[in-house]
């Protein structure tokens, strides 16, 4: 491998590391996620507030019973990875 070589990789790794894969948040899971979990903690979170973790389909039901057991739980949704940004036609500089 030359020196450029491993510049390039270099650069492929930090791309990898830029945009990191939406995983299951139990913990030790790399599944990818595919539900997001909405819960909040009223003694330190405002009613409104809401935190996400995310599920796989294999640990979605073991988060939803820690958080329920707490009271903290307040629904689940399924998980739609946000879409690539794309440029609004209607804003200057956006190409034609």
């Amino acid at each position: 491998m030359s020196f450029f070589d491993a510049l390039s990789q270099a650069g492929k790794d930090q791309d990898a590391q830029a945009a990191p894969e939406a995983v299951c948040s139990r913990k030790g899971c790399r599944a990818p996620a595919a539900w997001q979990v909405l819960w909040n903690n009223p003694k330190i979170h405002t009613p409104e507030r809401r935190k996400i973790w995310l599920a796989c389909p294999e640990h979605r039901d073991w988060l939803e019973d820690y958080l329920r057991q707490r009271s903290f739980w307040k629904e689940t949704v399924p998980f739609d990875p946000a879409p690539e940004p794309t440029a609004d036609p209607d804003t200057p500089g956006a190409p034609a």
